[in-house]
């Protein structure tokens, strides 16, 4: 078994969960905790049929941790991308393929990478105090992790260009409002609320669900025609499976379906 110096990793019942563990610094990311967090995910998607990411703390994530930069501000060669290609955007891409589905859960901030790794959710579940903050502009950066592409298919053009150009708050009652998370409930049920979520998927058919996913990401891109090929594929292979057997014989039985993943 791995062990982690920030974050903390938990398998039960098919579900994995992963909370980011730096609650004094609001869970600000560092080489060492994006390295972690990427190796968890990593091994959920070997052992797990669902993925939960939360934090400890008041705050999911306050985004990159400025103090502790490789580089210094006088070297003309300073690149903070070298940490997007190593860990974060590897990390963006396997959660996009991600075998299983993927919840996340918010409270307080989600800033910068944070907002971006919080939005990667298949379901989103926020407390009452969490935003979504692009705070890219005030220390003189741009939007990475994904951020542009994901905010303009998830709440447009116009409300993506706000947050990232104002850098402001973006609170869970508009993300909410505007669809861009799955849940809005009070801070202390956030756990729980994703707990419930997780075991309900944990216990459906692994394929379908998979292809539930593969299918939505393919849709942000891929032409309606394709689309329509993509579906035809996925539903073959579902057709297949054990659990859609296992899905038919429970409705014509009148009972709730026991699926195995299979």
């Amino acid at each position: 078994m791995t062990n982690y110096e920030t974050v903390d990793y938990t398998l039960e019942n098919g579900i994995a969960t992963v909370r980011l563990n730096q609650p004094a610094s609001l869970n600000a990311m560092t080489p060492t905790l994006g390295t972690e967090l990427l190796e968890a995910i990593r091994r959920a998607a070997t052992e797990a049929r669902v993925l939960v990411i939360g934090a400890h703390g008041r705050a999911f994530s306050a985004g990159a941790n400025l103090n502790t930069l490789t580089f210094e501000l006088d070297d003309p060669e300073r690149d903070i991308g070298t940490g997007l290609e190593s860990t974060f955007n590897p990390m963006m891409e396997l959660l996009r393929d991600y075998p299983i589905p993927v919840i996340t859960a918010v409270k307080g901030a989600a800033a910068g990478i944070g907002c971006s790794i919080a939005l990667m959710g298949d379901l989103i579940i926020a407390g009452k105090s969490a935003y979504f903050l692009q705070a890219f502009r005030h220390v003189g950066l741009v939007p990475d992790g994904g951020s542009a592409y994901i905010l303009t298919r998830a709440i447009g053009r116009v409300r993506a260009m706000e947050m990232m150009l104002l850098g402001q708050k973006y609170p869970a009652e508009k993300a909410y409002e505007t669809g861009l998370i799955t849940r809005l409930v009070e801070d202390e049920a956030v756990d729980a609320t994703a707990a419930a979520l997780a075991a309900e998927l944990a216990a459906g058919p692994a394929f379908s669900l998979r292809g539930i996913r593969r299918a939505t990401w393919a849709a942000y891109e891929m032409p309606f025609s394709e689309q329509l090929k993509e579906e035809r594929a996925q539903q073959r292979l579902a057709t297949r499976t054990d659990d859609f057997v296992e899905g038919v014989k429970a409705f014509r039985e009148r009972r709730k379906p026991v699926f195995t993943g299979k």
